[in-house]
């Protein structure tokens, strides 16, 4: 048998279950783990500069390509502190991202040692498993559990922690003979498949709603080929965006209070039978839970069992793996429709896409200071099919997931659950890691591009380039907007006037001088006209340099995006005009119809 450090075992095994980069930021307790991820070699390493930043770029790595499993590691005490935001985004979105983390010798952690912290307690919510191994002997049996807990069932993050004492330890593993452990994955049987499809058959108005957990299982062309077996049109959520493309004719649009399309929200009120695969009938999604079930049937197929009825109780519910239930729906639809046996959905989808055609809103605004839906029409006019979209939260994403369009799984990548500002930067450049050929688009508001901008430094130091497109309106525009039912606007305006740069007036944070600061390059944009040039000149910049190339474009003050104010989906205000002739949606998936 082969002696080795536990460390050393532990970088042995992640190489074995596939992990090939790590993101993260050394430390004294962790250092003999880095001198083994350097001795072993295998993995590349990417330097942080806030470990919370490393966590999320585990995530969007993660995010990025099925299997990826992204690794974040730190030291003891504020290093597992600082991962927590992580965690809890990734287990919200189900997302597996495995945190590791030093800690203070064994016979000293419960003496308040110097950065010595209960972080397993700490992790224990937001995380499939999160324990700090005592035994040195465990590491491989911890590493190995670690990997079958992540991938199977919903999967999820995980935190291990390694005492100094136990990460210097000799071993006797044997990395050749390692083998990851079977993944658990619960399959749908071929009658509950049956009885669903029944439903299905037996109404009028269906709808699928296709959900973040199709992507995770990698069945997004299994969901389409089902929906057009069936001509069923699909409503995507947020974290589904790209199952199919946007200009698919069976695409009904988003659904919700805030990330949704009018067509979308028109089409679901009409429905009248609605089966949910790996979705999570999220609220901002629902909104009231009266409007949204009124009228129809629900089933719903999750690969958590515990998840089905947690939100509202479906008339039939399957515990499966997305991709398992995928494919006996097909197998199914494929003999029924041989036998004849499938209705005519031609009328209903037809209808679906007619609304499409008439219910949009206007991006083409030429106001000085710009109107942010100019910015993602330009957006879609630069940025082609092949982009992958990476943003988190504010007004910023709403709007983007209003007006953006999407044709690829894991081409919106966003932080669905727990939406932490700062998510944005990191989040980037871990999918730009993952897909150093992609072109990769981030998309935040002033406040979430100020919370984590130091992340910056790392695609100038890693040469990992990306396009920032950074609305600034020196606001927190969702929480103003939000403060609007209290009648109040307190403590959410950032505006200041600049000692050293006048020109901004009042826009406060110079965000060209940060970006260039930290190493990459960045274009400020005041006048509509000018978004296209910037957006491909910001194209050539990152390919020239690799680096991260900021598009800040100024925004009005205060711009009201569309939403409910009354958590109702059949009530969504539509604060600014709506289109009603084709030049106001120049960039809209179907032509305006008037």
């Amino acid at each position: 048998m082969a002696r080795m450090t536990a460390a050393r075992a532990a970088v042995e095994i992640l190489k074995r279950e596939g992990v090939a980069d790590a993101f993260g930021v050394p430390g004294a307790a962790i250092n003999p783990f880095y001198a083994a991820l350097k001795a072993s070699g295998g993995i590349a390493h990417t330097l942080a500069r806030h470990v919370e930043g490393a966590s999320h770029m585990a995530e969007g790595y993660t995010r990025t390509h099925p299997g990826n499993i992204g690794v974040c590691i730190g030291t003891s005490g504020p290093a597992g502190t600082d991962m927590i935001t992580g965690l809890y985004s990734a287990t919200g979105d189900s997302i597996p991202i495995l945190c590791i983390t030093g800690q203070a010798p064994t016979a000293v952690i419960h003496k308040e040692d110097f950065q010595a912290v209960d972080i397993a307690s700490i992790a224990k919510p937001v995380t499939k498993m999160a324990v700090t191994v005592l035994e040195a002997a465990q590491v491989p049996g911890v590493f190995q559990q670690a990997f079958h807990l992540m991938r199977s069932g919903r999967p999820g993050p995980v935190l291990i922690d390694l005492p100094i004492d136990v990460q210097l330890t000799e071993i006797e593993f044997d990395p050749e003979t390692y083998e990851p452990l079977p993944v658990y994955k619960p399959a749908a049987s071929r009658a509950q498949i049956e009885k669903a499809i029944g439903m299905l058959n037996a109404s009028e108005r269906p709808l699928i709603v296709a959900g973040g957990g199709i992507i995770n299982a990698d069945a997004a062309e299994l969901l389409v080929e089902f929906a057009e077996l069936t001509g069923t049109p699909v409503v995507p959520t947020l974290m589904g965006w790209g199952i199919l493309p946007d200009d698919h004719e069976l695409n009904a649009g988003m659904v919700g209070l805030q990330t949704s399309h009018r067509y979308g929200n028109a089409t679901f009120l009409e429905s009248d039978f609605v089966l949910g695969i790996g979705n999570r009938w999220a609220n901002r999604h629902t909104g009231r839970l009266d409007v949204y079930t009124a009228g129809r049937k629900f089933v719903h197929v999750d690969i958590e069992p515990t998840q089905i009825g947690k939100i509202f109780a479906p008339d039939y519910g399957i515990a499966s793996d997305a991709k398992a239930a995928l494919e006996l729906f097909v197998e199914v639809a494929r003999e029924l429709k041989a036998a004849g046996a499938l209705p005519d959905r031609s009328v209903w989808a037809g209808a679906a896409q007619e609304r499409k055609a008439t219910l949009q809103r206007r991006t083409h605004f030429d106001d000085i200071p710009i109107k942010p839906q100019r910015v993602y029409e330009e957006m879609n006019k630069a940025f082609g099919p092949d982009t992958r979209y990476v943003s988190t939260i504010g007004l910023s994403q709403i709007a983007g997931a209003q007006m953006l369009h999407v044709y690829r799984p894991r081409h919106w990548i966003n932080c669905g659950q727990a939406g932490p500002l700062g998510w944005t930067v990191p989040a980037a450049l871990g999918v730009a890691k993952a897909d150093p050929e992609a072109s990769v688009v981030a998309l935040s508001g002033d406040y979430d591009f100020q919370f984590m901008l130091e992340e910056l430094a790392v695609g100038a130091q890693h040469r990992i380039p990306y396009v920032h497109v950074l609305v600034n309106n020196s606001y927190l525009g969702l929480i103003r907007q939000a403060q609007r039912a209290f009648e109040i606007d307190f403590q959410v305006n950032l505006e200041f006037e600049n000692l050293n740069s006048p020109e901004l007036g009042v826009y406060g944070v110079d965000h060209v001088k940060v970006a260039e600061g930290l190493g990459c390059k960045a274009i400020r944009v005041t006048d509509p006209a000018e978004l296209g040039g910037a957006f491909e000149q910001a194209k050539k910049l990152a390919a020239q340099y690799r680096v991260p190339v900021v598009v800040e474009a100024i925004l009005e003050r205060v711009t009201n995006i569309s939403m409910s104010t009354t958590n109702d989906i059949g009530n969504v205000v539509e604060f600014e005009e709506i289109a009603t002739e084709p030049g106001h949606a120049p960039t809209s998936i179907k032509p305006l119809k008037v």
